[in-house]
C-alpha cells in the first residue's frame, strides 16, 4: 500500500503543457491531463490509491509498502528522470519522462532497463477522472488499453502483458541485463480516433536532445551553474508552451500548514511571478521565452488595463472561480482541497509594477518593441494615476481587510518610474512632468507613512507596527539605496522579528498585535523567495559573506533533485506548499547572479 509521500520525496516530469510528480517508490501521485489546469487522472498526492496513481517499480508482497529508489537523478541537464533499485535479485532502472509536444497527444513515457540479474516488475494503473471521483470505463482496443470517461480517453501501450483486477491495470514481468520494456500513456478527447502509435525510444532520443539545446543557450556559467540551470529548467517546464503563460506550481493544495485549511490551487498564471520569471530568464539567455510571455501579457490584458486581473488562466482566461473538492480527504488530511482560485480578482497593485518592471527589462535588453506593449505601460499608469492611493490586498493574497500596503505602493512608485524612463529614451509619448511629480508624491507618501521613526524600519502596511519580508524589496527595486539608513534599519528589524530559529524568513507574522491580517487561521513556515530577497539584501548593504552562508543553507533545502516548494516548515523540517515552486526557483537564479557578481562564493 503507497502512501503519499513527503512533498520534497518528488520529482517533476513535464512536457510544457502539463507536469506529472513522480514519488520515490516510483509511483506517479499526481497527473492533470491534457493541461496543467485540467481535472488530475491521478490524484493520489491529495488522497489515497482510490483517488488514482501508476506505481511502476520492482514487485513487493502483499500488505508491503513498495521500496523507494536506491539512487534518482535526472539524466544530465533534462526533464528526464532515472530511477534506479538494488534489490536482492537484481538492479533495474526506470526512465520516466513527457515529450514535449507540439499538438500531439500528451504522453507520459515509463522505460523499464535490467541493469543486473533478474528482477520482477510490476506496473500498476488505477485511472481516475475528474480528480479520482470518476471511474472510468477500461476496456481493449486492437490490443491497446483504453480508459474512458465522458470527454476523456487514456491509452495504455506496453509489449508487456496486462490484466485488470479491483478496478486496476497490472503488468507482472522480469528484466534482465539489456531488457527495455516500455509502457506509455497517452490522452486523447474520448470522440476522436485514437492516438498514433507511442515510439518511446525515438521520443527519449527527442526529449533529451530538446533538453540539451535548450540548456545551452543559457548565458550564466557561474559557481552556482547546477542550481541555476536546475531552476531554470523547473521554470520551462512550468511554461505552457501554446500561450506562453507560466504556471506558479503544477499542483493545488500542498498545504502551507500541514494539516490546515491554508491550500491553494496555483497552476494559474500571476502576472507577479509571471513577470518575476521573465527577468530571470532574460538575464540568463532566454529571450523566446520572454517574448512569449509578453505576447501572452498583451492578449490576456486586451484592451481593458482598467480590470487588470492578478492572475489568469493559462491561455488568458479571466474565471477561475473557486471550488473545494469535497471527496479529496487532502495532503495528510490538510482540507479544503481546492480548484480554482477565488483571489483573481482581488486588488492587488504591487501587480501593475512588476508587469511595468517586466516590460521595461525586455525594453532594456533589446526584445524587438512591441508598440502596444508601450500603449499599454502608458495606460497602466493612467490607472494608477487616480488609483495608487486606495487600499489593497497586498501581494500575499491576504483574505482579511484591504490596508495600505507599503509594498504596494512601492511597486506603484516602480511602474511610474519605469514608464518615465521609457518616455525618457525617447520610444513613448506621456506627460513626463506629471508623472515625475506623481513618482515624488508616492515616494514622500511612503516614507512619511510607511515608516516607523522610532524602530527605524518600513512597516507592513500604513499605521501598523508590524513587518513584511516584501519591504526587503525596496532597496532591489531602486526605491532607496541599499546604504540609506532605513533600509539597513529595515532589514535588521526582519531578521530580528521575522527570521525562524535557522535564520530563515517569514513572509509576515501570523500572530501578535495585528494577528489576523491574512484572514486566515492557523500558521504557514518561512517563505523561500523572502529568505533569497534577505540574501539579495545582506550583499547589497556589503555583507557579502552573511549572504553567501544563507543562500547556500537555502540551497541545501532543496531536494535530491533540486527542487523546492513555496516555503520550509521549521518544525517539521520540512517542505511545504505548492511544488515546485517557481516564485521560490526565481529568487534563487536571481541571488546567485548576484553573488557571483560580487564574488561572494566560496572555494
Amino acid at each position: 500500500m503507497h502512501v503519499a509521500g513527503r512533498i520534497e520525496d518528488y520529482a517533476l516530469i513535464g512536457d510544457m503543457q502539463t507536469a506529472a510528480l513522480v514519488c520515490r517508490d516510483g509511483t506517479v501521485d499526481w497527473l492533470c491531463l491534457p493541461r496543467f489546469d485540467s481535472h488530475a487522472v491521478f490524484a493520489g498526492l491529495l488522497g489515497t490509491e482510490e483517488h488514482g496513481f501508476w506505481r511502476l517499480g520492482p514487485a513487493h508482497g502483499p500488505g508491503t509498502a513498495p521500496a523507494p529508489a536506491s539512487r534518482r537523478t535526472y539524466r544530465g541537464d533534462s526533464l528526464i528522470l532515472e530511477s534506479e533499485w538494488d534489490t536482492p535479485r537484481g538492479t533495474v532502472r526506470v526512465t520516466d519522462f513527457m515529450p514535449p509536444r507540439d499538438s500531439d497527444a500528451p504522453q507520459l513515457v515509463r522505460i523499464v532497463e535490467g541493469v543486473s540479474g533478474r528482477v520482477p516488475m510490476r506496473s500498476a494503473l488505477r485511472m481516475r477522472f475528474s480528480y479520482g471521483r470518476v471511474v472510468p470505463w477500461v476496456h481493449k482496443v486492437d490490443g491497446r488499453t483504453v480508459a474512458v470517461a465522458g470527454p476523456d480517453s487514456v491509452w495504455l501501450d506496453t509489449t508487456a502483458e496486462t490484466f485488470g483486477k479491483d478496478l486496476t491495470t497490472y503488468s507482472d514481468f522480469t528484466v534482465a541485463p539489456g531488457d527495455r520494456i516500455a509502457f506509455t500513456i497517452s490522452w486523447q478527447p474520448s470522440h476522436k480516433e485514437p492516438p498514433a502509435h507511442p515510439e518511446p525510444e525515438a521520443a527519449l532520443t527527442a526529449t533529451e536532445e530538446f533538453w540539451h539545446d535548450w540548456v545551452a543557450q543559457c548565458t550564466y556559467h557561474g559557481p552556482y551553474r547546477e542550481a541555476v540551470v536546475r531552476s531554470l529548467i523547473t521554470l520551462k517546464a512550468l511554461t505552457y508552451a501554446p500561450t506562453g503563460g507560466i504556471v506558479a506550481a503544477p499542483t493545488t493544495s500542498l498545504p502551507e500548514d500541514i494539516g490546515g485549511s491554508r491550500n491553494w490551487d496555483y497552476r494559474f498564471t500571476w502576472l507577479r511571478d509571471a513577470a518575476i520569471t521573465l527577468s530571470s530568464l532574460l538575464r540568463t539567455g532566454y529571450r523566446e521565452e520572454a517574448r512569449a510571455w509578453r505576447e501572452w501579457l498583451l492578449r490576456a490584458v486586451a484592451g481593458d488595463p482598467e480590470n487588470l486581473q492578478i492572475m489568469y488562466g493559462i491561455a488568458g482566461e479571466r474565471e477561475l472561480g473557486e471550488a473545494e473538492l469535497d471527496w479529496l480527504p487532502g495532503y495528510e488530511n490538510s482540507a479544503p482541497v481546492r480548484a480554482g482560485n477565488g483571489a483573481a480578482h482581488q486588488l492587488q497593485l504591487d501587480v501593475y509594477g512588476e508587469v511595468t518592471e517586466a516590460l521595461h527589462l525586455a525594453h532594456m535588453t533589446g526584445l524587438a518593441r512591441n508598440d502596444y506593449a508601450s500603449l499599454l505601460q502608458l495606460k497602466l499608469i493612467r490607472y494608477l494615476e487616480t488609483h495608487w492611493d486606495q487600499p489593497d490586498e497586498g501581494i500575499w493574497e491576504v483574505r482579511g481587510p484591504r490596508r495600505h500596503f507599503v509594498h504596494s505602493k512601492v511597486m506603484a512608485w516602480v511602474a511610474v518610474d519605469r514608464t518615465i524612463k521609457l518616455i525618457e529614451s525617447g520610444d513613448a509619448d506621456g506627460p513626463l512632468e506629471r508623472w515625475r511629480d506623481l513618482r515624488d508624491d508616492i515616494h514622500r507618501d511612503v516614507c512619511e507613512k510607511g515608516y516607523d521613526k522610532e524602530r527605524n524600519t518600513f512597516t507592513q502596511s500604513y499605521g501598523s507596527r508590524e513587518l513584511d519580508a516584501s519591504l526587503l524589496l525596496i532597496p532591489q527595486v531602486g526605491f532607496l539605496p541599499p546604504d540609506d539608513k532605513r533600509v539597513i534599519g529595515t532589514i535588521e528589524a526582519i531578521q530580528r522579528e521575522l527570521s525562524t530559529p535557522d535564520g530563515f524568513i517569514l513572509r509576515y507574522p501570523t500572530s501578535g498585535d495585528d494577528a489576523g491580517v491574512d484572514g486566515l487561521e492557523g500558521d504557514e513556515g518561512a517563505f523561500l523567495a523572502c529568505s533569497f530577497w534577505m540574501a539579495d539584501d545582506l550583499a547589497m548593504i556589503g555583507r557579502v559573506d552573511e549572504a553567501r552562508k544563507l543562500f547556500e543553507r537555502l540551497l541545501a533545502l532543496r531536494n535530491d533533485l533540486g527542487l523546492l516548494a513555496e516555503e520550509w516548515d521549521p518544525r517539521l523540517q520540512r517542505q511545504v506548499g505548492n511544488f515546485p515552486q517557481a516564485f521560490s526557483h526565481v529568487p534563487l537564479i536571481d541571488t546567485a547572479l548576484r553573488l557571483t557578481a560580487s564574488g561572494a562564493y566560496g572555494g
